[in-house]
């Protein structure tokens, strides 16, 4: 049976404050406004929604638009595309965050008040015109190879060779196929008169410069209009990656089935709820392992050997297995508890530690 789990989870650690079972044919766009619309009226507090695009249709901001929120622009919007293609360089500029560069705009997109955060990240529009070069070299390959064959195709009806010409050209992205002439010639073989074409390979400077342009850039919209800066708006956007952590979490094998096999909605439903208690128990016990080693300017060892105070809490899982409790004469001991894992449950709650005969 295929289901979705909808979450919702707090920007600081992940903690799912909302899970929703569904049908996995359920429309993700339809369902997002009504969710947070149903979780504000649950959990009376001051706060900024953040989600991704599937949010940002005209429908779903009308819906929601007593609710503060940060999403991303879809650039399947005319007006996103023309932002990200036509602002100069000149016009961003730098952010608190180490390779973002931003510019705010003005928006009034499905009736709703709000302002576009225009940004350019550094890294991701390296990536970008990397990624641009080969496309670009594999469709002036492509453009080539039909080059040669329009070229060397022959016709005894001129119109033919212009109707073959326009139909194949228009499979370029990057480049184009200019005529230059349709002449008459002699077949060599059979002596008939044909027609041949005269073809160019141009590039496409306009297009290629607009995509080199959009490189590395995106666009974030919220109706908080006052309060936030560009990189405030920015940084509560990276932090939905604790929610996307969470999925993750809860589709990885190592913790739960990758395939589910039940017959009853009622069941999958029992399923999600237990996979939800399972998430959170997990990123509260990661956040509070994470807060008292900051508190404590500490950290423990990563696979690589180096100290973190932001370690995974399935990596600290990991470093304890192996530990076993051995009865002996009656005498309870714990074997394999080393130094070192001693001194990481210094840094979870007496309960946890009293699990392993620590604390009385």
């Amino acid at each position: 049976m295929q289901f979705l789990i909808n979450l919702i989870a707090s920007g600081d650690g992940g903690v799912p404050l909302f899970l929703e079972c569904g049908n996995g044919n359920d429309n993700d766009q339809a369902k997002f406004a009504r969710l947070l619309s149903n979780f504000k009226k649950q959990v009376n507090f001051d706060s900024i929604f953040v989600a991704d695009s599937a949010l940002y249709t005209a429908d779903n901001l009308l819906v929601i638009e007593h609710l503060k929120w940060i999403t991303r622009v879809p650039l399947s919007i005319k007006a996103a595309q023309l932002y990200v293609r036509e602002i100069p360089d000149s016009e961003l500029i730098k952010t608190d965050i180490e390779g973002y560069k931003a510019v705010e705009k003005e928006s009034n997109y499905g009736g709703i008040k709000q302002k576009w955060i225009i940004i350019e990240s550094k890294a991701r529009k390296e990536a970008d015109l990397k990624q641009l070069a080969k496309k670009i070299l594999k469709n002036e390959e492509k453009a080539n190879v039909l080059l040669t064959s329009l070229s060397q195709r022959k016709s005894e009806n001129r119109t033919e060779i212009k109707a073959v010409f326009e139909c194949e050209q228009k499979k370029l992205k990057y480049h184009s196929l200019v005529l230059k002439d349709v002449s008459k010639t002699t077949d060599k073989k059979n002596k008939k008169k044909v027609y041949k074409a005269t073809i160019v390979l141009e590039k496409k400077s306009d297009k290629i410069e607009s995509e080199k342009k959009k490189a590395g850039r995106f666009i974030l919209a919220t109706n908080v209009l006052k309060n936030l800066s560009p990189s405030e708006i920015l940084t509560a956007y990276k932090g939905q990656q604790s929610c996307e952590r969470g999925f993750r979490f809860l589709k990885d094998p190592l913790f739960f089935a990758d395939s589910v096999f039940l017959k009853y909605p009622s069941r999958v439903e029992t399923l999600a709820m237990l996979m939800g208690l399972s998430l959170l128990i997990y990123s509260i016990g990661q956040r509070q392992l994470r807060a008292n080693l900051k508190q404590n300017n500490t950290g423990v060892k990563n696979q690589l050997g180096s100290l973190t105070d932001r370690p995974t809490l399935r990596w600290i899982f990991q470093c304890f297995q192996g530990i076993h409790l051995v009865v002996l004469n009656g005498v309870k001991q714990i074997v394999n508890l080393t130094d070192s894992r001693s001194e990481t449950l210094n840094y979870f709650s007496k309960h946890c530690q009293k699990y392993y005969i620590l604390s009385g």
